[in-house]
């Protein structure tokens, strides 16, 4: 039997702790219907013996607090509510506790924003980690040793699991019900949960806004001019000269500011633009393509698909109400 605990603090989101406990408890519902022994003993691990939820809307009993559980197979940080730095500072104490966890061989899941606890740790230090798309920017500021890959969906690295944002936290307990029960019944929870299992990336749901919070007045400058003029063909030469910095400094700073390369950046803000253009629009591809500055149809088809995961056809079946 694989034993699991879910662990509650104070901040926790009560949606994302109750989806994996509902998802878990399914697959144990349909093996007694076969006749079966449950696959998972689910635990409830409190940071209290009651804890109160959302603003005081919810208190919670746990079955033990996490300080009894002596020894697990899963332990899994669902998101969390408010200041994320404030969270990790009230959960100090758990730390340490999830630390020698893992090293007595217990694996550790965050889900969403849950992943800044488990950071906190010191445990995905050189790993690769996903969270929720908007909380890049803060992630990367607090744990700059973490490879943080928001594109993902999951990560699954020396038994250290994380997930997207929201919702897409689903896709990873069913990676985790196939890995333990089998793909047949990850299928079978997918179905009965309306969750398309085999969606890999966040990219298609992201909304591209530069980063901004950094002192490099020069850096704020290029990054104001490529916002406003992205319809037009920028050079990085072209943009040396406006913020008067040699050509290797620029690039230099830029990629320390902003974590992308220049060239990453106009793509990105061009293709944010089109994207807008894609979901309220019906303007051709073509249309789509000079507005922001391209005349080479197969790189911007190729720009697009590398930054949504999509092509434009299909970001625009997926999200313009008016196709269809």
């Amino acid at each position: 039997m694989k034993r699991i605990a879910i662990l509650v603090t104070a901040q926790t989101n009560m949606a994302s702790m109750d989806n994996p406990r509902c998802a878990f408890l399914f697959v144990n519902e349909l093996l007694s219907k076969r006749g079966e022994p449950p696959l998972f003993d689910l635990k409830i691990a409190g940071t209290e013996k009651d804890v109160t939820l959302e603003n005081g809307w919810y208190t919670l009993h746990p079955d033990m607090t996490y300080q009894e559980i002596r020894a697990t197979d899963l332990i899994i940080i669902p998101a969390f509510d408010g200041d994320l730095k404030e969270v990790i500072l009230h959960n100090k104490p758990v730390l340490p506790w999830l630390v020698r966890q893992y090293k007595e061989g217990t694996e550790i899941a965050s889900l969403c924003v849950g992943a800044f606890l488990l950071a906190a740790t010191g445990l995905l230090n050189g790993k690769t980690c996903s969270t929720h798309w908007r909380a890049t920017e803060a992630f990367r500021e607090v744990f700059p040793d973490v490879c943080l890959q928001t594109e993902k969906i999951i990560t699954d690295e020396d038994g250290i699991y994380t997930s997207g944002g929201a919702f897409s936290s689903a896709n990873l307990i069913l990676y985790l019900i196939e890995k333990y029960a089998g793909r047949v019944m990850a299928v079978q929870c997918a179905k009965m949960f309306q969750v398309d299992m085999d969606r890999k990336s966040q990219s298609p749901f992201m909304i591209f806004k530069g980063q901004k919070n950094h002192k490099d007045k020069r850096i704020q400058k290029a990054q104001q001019y490529i916002e406003e003029n992205y319809q037009e063909k920028i050079t990085v030469n072209q943009l040396c000269r406006e913020v008067a910095l040699g050509r290797r400094s620029f690039e230099r700073r830029f990629k320390t500011a902003t974590d992308n390369t220049i060239v990453e950046y106009i793509q990105r803000v061009k293709i944010e633009a089109v994207k807008k253009r894609l979901e309220t629009t019906r303007m051709t591809v073509n249309e789509l393509m000079y507005e922001v500055g391209y005349t080479d149809t197969k790189s911007f088809r190729n720009v697009f698909r590398k930054v949504t995961g999509l092509s434009r056809f299909e970001y625009r079946q997926k999200f313009n109400k008016n196709v269809g």
